[in-house]
């Protein structure tokens, strides 16, 4: 949840469970009650919908790895 809420400061995000084991995922603005988003999920799940909700942070990519991406791709157009 840190995470999540590092990357969207205009909400605070909290983890449910269900008596049945299953997660959910809170949301709520400041100075508002928390609010479902979401389904409940076995947690292999919750981690996928979690990581996939709000901003996304963009990845630092080295330029030897965008060289070597651009180098894969150029072989990938030569293959049909």
């Amino acid at each position: 949840m840190s995470r999540l809420n590092e990357r969207d400061t205009a909400y605070r995000y909290s983890m449910g469970i269900t008596g049945s084991g299953l997660f959910y995922l809170l949301r709520a603005a400041p100075g508002a009650p928390a609010e479902k988003i979401g389904g409940e999920y076995e947690l292999d799940a919750f981690v996928e919908f979690v990581n996939k909700t709000g901003p996304q942070k963009k990845q630092k990519i080295s330029r030897h790895d965008a060289a070597f991406e651009k180098q894969l791709a150029g072989k990938n157009r030569g293959q049909t």
